[in-house]
């Protein structure tokens, strides 16, 4: 990227198994942005590119809790050209580019053929550590959920289903003052062609992370609602802070598991075993209101038509009374 001298990396941020992430400038306005580079050497990894590229770029209009994508750049060898920005595109063109990096370019493991995702730069980090930081908080909590619940019901309303909602992949920005959410990293999504409702769409390949998967998803047979239920994993462990240590990365993460001995189970995987599990909400000996018990359990639901969707999530969080501010009545 350095070629063109548009942006000027900073410093790393992150770094997963397919792809890395740097703070970045743009040298003509000295902004940050966030430049996430994904290596085209392999299948696997193109496959996850383009899926990113893909549900970003189909979105029509933007959402404020739904990560920017300012343009896409593909890279061969010295080369960098620009092949999409978010005010001009070409559907036949970005295909071409598709039919290349799902081709030839994977031949050659040694190729330097990368692309790179040029987004807003989210200066508080993701929600998992942003919340450990900090002490619980009702309001922040309710706010949270409300602005999840309208990212995932306007994804799902563009015919794109996330499929690895989890509070590592979603970033806190602090741009207007109060913490933002942008659910981000859509490496696992599913843009959905047919037209209609996203929920009648079916998927058959088991992806996300396993704390986070719904029953259906570990048997391979799910919908778009495998996302509400990953929402409700983390709605629950944000309100009650429950954690636990990740066995690859060592870190601390939000979410919720089933104690078998001194293994932990996937809650989605436990209720895939015992489907009249009863969940025991709340866990810890701490008040919770009624109606957020009511919401959890019916996000968490072990059969999906009895599990909410996005659309009715959307309202029924509105609704709810944690995190609201209780008004005085007048003497």
């Amino acid at each position: 990227m350095a070629e063109e001298a548009k942006y000027s990396i900073v410093r790393e941020v992150g770094r997963g198994n397919y792809g890395v992430v740097y703070e970045a400038i743009l040298n003509q306005t000295r902004n940050k942005v966030a430049v996430k580079r994904i290596h085209c050497n392999v299948p696997e990894n193109v496959e996850l590119a383009l899926q990113e590229f893909w549900a970003l770029q189909s979105i029509q209009r933007q959402h404020e809790n739904v990560i920017q994508l300012e343009e896409c750049i593909l890279q061969n060898g010295q080369v960098f050209q620009p092949i999409s920005h978010r005010y001009r595109k070409s559907d036949s063109h970005l295909l071409l580019i598709e039919t290349c990096l799902k081709g030839r370019r994977c031949m050659d493991p040694k190729s330097a053929c990368f692309l790179w995702f040029v987004m807003e730069f989210c200066d508080g980090g993701n929600m998992n550590e942003y919340l450990l930081s900090r002490s619980p908080d009702a309001q922040l909590n309710n706010s949270f959920m409300q602005q999840l619940s309208s990212a995932v019901a306007f994804l799902h309303r563009n015919q794109i289903v996330h499929r690895d909602l989890k509070s590592d992949n979603i970033l806190i920005s602090h741009r207007r003052g109060s913490p933002i959410v942008k659910v981000a990293d859509f490496g696992l999504s599913k843009v959905c062609q047919e037209k209609g409702n996203v929920n009648q769409h079916r998927f058959s390949s088991a992806c996300g992370s396993n704390f986070y998967m719904a029953p259906e998803v570990w048997e391979g047979h799910y919908t778009a609602k495998a996302d509400i239920f990953a929402l409700g994993i983390i709605f629950w462990a944000m309100v009650e802070r429950i954690t636990f240590r990740d066995g690859d990365s060592e870190k601390e993460l939000l979410g919720i598991y089933i104690c078998q001995g001194k293994e932990l189970i996937p809650l989605g995987e436990a209720l895939l075993e015992n489907p009249n599990m009863k969940l025991q909400i709340p866990l810890k000996k701490k008040s919770m209101p009624g109606d957020l018990c009511k919401l959890l359990h019916d996000m968490l639901a072990f059969n999906p038509k009895e599990r909410l969707d996005a659309f009715q999530l959307e309202v029924r969080i509105r609704q709810i009374s944690y995190g609201k501010k209780r008004q005085r009545s007048a003497s």
